[in-house]
């Protein structure tokens, strides 16, 4: 199993943690640091909307906590039928630290899109 394959699986895994009670939609992530650690996230719904955090940025407030801040490769995969891209709030956050990130799209079959960062956010906030 290549390192793709890898994190492809563990976004896959992480939906099943997510707590999405009304959108219903269940997103996991993994995200791999410059040193080869890996950090997991899920999306965790709130009734309160803006409480919500998505399953990308948990990966990285993981991350973060853990005193990494250098990533190379993040997989994102939901519960819906197409490929799953982070939303604008974390490409944002994910240029924060690593405006070179390769970003893997799955859908739930487990087959998979490559982006650069930088193509899914061109004029990012620097």
């Amino acid at each position: 199993m290549g390192r793709h394959d890898e994190l492809i699986a563990l976004a896959l895994a992480m939906r099943d943690k997510a707590y999405a009670p009304y959108s219903r939609f269940s997103v996991g992530a993994a995200l791999l640091s410059g040193d080869g650690r890996i950090f997991t996230g899920c999306n965790v719904e709130n009734a309160s909307y803006g409480a919500a955090i998505c399953a990308e940025r948990a990966a990285v407030c993981a991350a973060v906590a853990a005193g990494c801040r250098s990533f190379t490769h993040l997989a994102v995969a939901s519960s819906g039928e197409d490929y799953c891209l982070p939303c604008g709030i974390c490409r944002q956050v994910l240029y924060e630290f690593s405006p070179g990130l390769t970003v893997l799209c799955a859908r739930p079959d487990g087959d998979y899109k490559v982006y650069a960062l930088k193509d899914l956010l061109p004029e990012a906030f620097q």
